[in-house]
């Protein structure tokens, strides 16, 4: 029976903590359907990109984005069909995220299933879901590099048995969600089940296992981008694991998923910030600068701004600047002046 070896550090429990925390925000902040359409669309289009680009899809982000809305450009047939295809591998994520096939686990089947629309049309079809009868190396896309060497082509079916027993038999609260899915990612890359696109297949599969958990966070995250903006750490990263030991990497798969929720948050907080503006405005537009949002999400974060936390929010700017951005605000009725010295405070109106 397959056993994951690893350790919880420091470092992987307070990437956690902060996952778990961005997590909250996310699914509570007010938003309006519109902006979560918004925030779906913009993760698909960098789930696609960034994960195909690190294997070395030619396409740049607007190109990837316009094959994915139908369009047609001129670029290598190839790089096209992998954008193509790695979208429709994520339609089908859901649509087993969602419980309709398979009972909602992870099967060998749907594995197959995965990788059969990873490389439609890329390779012959005996190969689309079929695991590979030859030896492979995993190689670093970026130098040709040898990261590691999979097991031979006669143990990868019982070891594809193995990790799939180990998903369908354990209990959900044995294991994080996110660790969970770390390892499921590691482990399909370490077997290496087929000849091509098994790094698409891996990262689509520790994204289903996610969804699975019920840990999809409206699907507002993409990975691909944080292993895309610095592949040679995450060939380093998966390369760590060679002896077994999964603990360097469950710490940069944690890290990963803790840097994009952080951002995500970040977004959503300052939109849920426009959203009750315009409520308290009955639904009409205000401009508001750059620093004004960031004065606003602080007061209504902290409850009150107070002269001597001028610095501290913008260390670069004169206190000037700054009273002329609470003087702005407080004529466009949006915050209001509680005293009349320099301890006086400035609340939402």
């Amino acid at each position: 029976m397959y056993s994951p070896n690893f350790i919880i550090s420091n470092k992987i429990l307070r990437n956690i903590g902060t996952i778990e925390a961005c997590r909250e925000v996310i699914l509570n902040a007010p938003m309006l359907p519109a902006y979560e359409k918004k925030f779906r669309e913009d993760a698909i289009i960098r789930m696609v990109h960034h994960g195909t680009h690190i294997e070395g899809n030619a396409l740049n982000y607007t190109e990837a984005a316009e094959v994915i809305k139908g369009a047609q450009i001129t670029g290598r047939e190839r790089d096209i069909q992998e954008v193509i295809n790695y979208r429709n591998v994520i339609r089908y994520i859901e649509y087993v995220g969602e419980g309709e096939v398979s009972k909602g686990e992870i099967t060998e089947s749907v594995l197959k299933k995965i990788h059969a629309l990873t490389v439609e049309k890329i390779l012959p079809p005996e190969q689309c879901g079929g695991y590979r009868m030859v030896a492979v190396v995993v190689k670093n896309s970026q130098n040709g590099e040898v990261t590691f060497r999979p097991p031979p082509a006669v143990e990868v079916p019982y070891q594809m048995e193995e990790l799939t027993e180990w998903l369908t038999t354990f209990k959900k609260d044995d294991i994080h969600p996110v660790l969970k899915a770390g390892i499921i990612h590691y482990e399909l890359v370490r077997i290496h089940p087929f000849v091509d696109g098994n790094g698409r297949m891996s990262r689509a599969c520790a994204t289903l296992s996610l969804f699975l958990d019920a840990y999809d966070i409206k699907k507002f995250f993409s990975l691909e981008e944080y292993y895309d903006r610095d592949a040679a750490h995450y060939y380093e990263a998966l390369k760590s694991a060679g002896e077994g030991d999964l603990t360097g990497w469950l710490s940069y798969f944690t890290e990963g998923l803790a840097i994009e929720l952080t951002r995500i948050k970040e977004k959503v907080q300052r939109l849920s910030t426009d959203i009750r503006l315009k409520e308290k405005l009955g639904g009409k537009q205000v401009f508001l600068s750059e620093r004004e949002m960031e004065i606003m999400e602080f007061i209504e974060k902290n409850g009150y701004l107070q002269n001597q936390q001028f610095e501290t929010l913008f260390p670069k700017i004169s206190e000037d600047t700054i009273l002329r951005d609470l003087k702005d605000l407080t004529e466009k009725n949006l915050i209001t002046k509680v005293g009349k010295t320099k301890a006086a405070r400035y609340v939402l109106k």
